[in-house]
């Protein structure tokens, strides 16, 4: 039997000091259901939400914000979106980011399946994908995040010579990304089976996770992969 995580001491009141950081909330309605996100759209102008035409990079599944965080330092001229379906999680990487003063990082609170109804089309400099569940199960491959069917979501949502930059620790699931990206048009780019073989790479933000794996010795594999355009 699962277990539900259990919600964090006042949860609402602390959500609420967070909401001018938060972008979109649809992960708990009518937005999980296919029929209603197809035709729902309540766009994010991306000016009013950081205050300056910087570009802009989603990370997809941020959990505690480590990474984003990180990189949101690192890279203070660049807008970064942070998805996390649950409103529990999400919560924590919120209030990190109001406790740090950083100003350049917004969240989504909604499932990937979800984004064409916030995010414009074309408006994506890049995608992080940064060890997704790889789903392993037979009959469970159409809800990997590299699926066919994702990636042809972000390919709308990307420009035009737009990454997805994708790390992770599983093998099959890294072979079957990087089959799913060949056949949706997508050119492959720094593609490595283990990106700590002479160390971390200075440009690498390391992740919570990765971090445990690398210090267990075990290799991370990673791709960069271009849309070309149609």
């Amino acid at each position: 039997m699962s277990m539900r995580m259990r919600k964090k001491r006042n949860f609402d009141a602390r959500m609420l000091a967070c909401g001018d950081l938060l972008l979109a909330k649809g992960a708990n309605g009518i937005l999980n259901m296919k029929e209603a996100a197809e035709n729902y759209r309540d766009l994010i102008d991306f000016f009013a939400a950081f205050g300056n035409n910087n570009p802009v990079w989603l990370e997809i599944g941020c959990g505690k914000g480590g990474f984003v965080c990180a990189l949101a330092e690192k890279e203070p001229s660049v807008n970064f979106l942070a998805l996390e379906k649950m409103s529990n999680v999400i919560l924590t990487p919120m209030e990190e980011v109001k406790k740090r003063g950083i100003q350049n990082i917004r969240f989504l609170n909604i499932r990937a399946e979800c984004l064409p109804c916030y995010i414009p089309e074309n408006s994506l400099d890049g995608i992080y994908l940064n060890f997704s569940t790889p789903l392993p199960k037979l009959g469970y491959a159409s809800q990997r995040l590299t699926h066919r069917n994702f990636l042809e979501k972000y390919k709308k949502l990307l420009k035009k010579g737009g990454r997805i930059l994708q790390k992770t620790d599983d093998r099959d699931f890294f072979d079957f990304s990087l089959e799913e990206y060949k056949a949706c048009g997508f050119a492959l780019e720094n593609v490595s089976y283990n990106l700590h073989e002479k160390g971390n790479p200075e440009w690498n933000v390391v992740t919570e996770y990765e971090q445990k794996w690398v210090e267990r010795g075990l290799p991370i594999h990673r791709v960069e992969a271009v849309y070309l355009g149609d």
